[in-house]
């Protein structure tokens, strides 16, 4: 079974090295948000995207994100965050994209993934390439 811990490892193993293919990457990720994790009580997944300078430098972030919220002995603990994030040189067309959607504003999750392959955030990084992928676990 996944869990917490091993949550990234088992995603980047089933990505393996088509990291710089956002649409292989996308349907690996999906895949992924319908396999249980244990302890985990509801799916949370992000989509989102903006130009960020988090690395000291204005990059356009596309970025999807699987939230897990941790608890022991039944009393919450922390929550932690796993990225699948798409890292693009800033455009005038990617600057003008900015958007953050939870799957739980959906009735399920395939309706979630159906209205983000519809959005022009989604659509039109994927004709762009990338500067960077990065797939990483943090506690937030």
């Amino acid at each position: 079974m996944i869990t917490v811990n091993n949550a990234e490892s088992y995603l980047k193993n089933k990505i393996s090295e088509d990291t710089d293919d956002m649409r292989t990457v996308w349907e690996t990720f999906k895949a992924f948000c319908k396999e249980p994790v244990e302890g985990e009580e509801d799916k949370e997944i992000l989509f989102q995207c903006g130009v960020y300078d988090f690395t000291g430098e204005e990059l356009f972030h596309l970025d999807f994100v699987r939230q897990f919220t941790v608890y022991e002995e039944d009393e919450y603990s922390h929550m932690e965050q796993l990225h699948c994030e798409f890292l693009f040189k800033p455009t005038d067309e990617l600057s003008r994209l900015e958007i953050g959607e939870w799957s739980m504003d959906y009735d399920d999750i395939d309706d979630f993934f159906n209205e983000i392959e519809k959005l022009k955030e989604f659509k039109i990084p994927l004709s762009l390439e990338q500067i960077k992928t990065e797939i990483y676990q943090e506690e937030i």
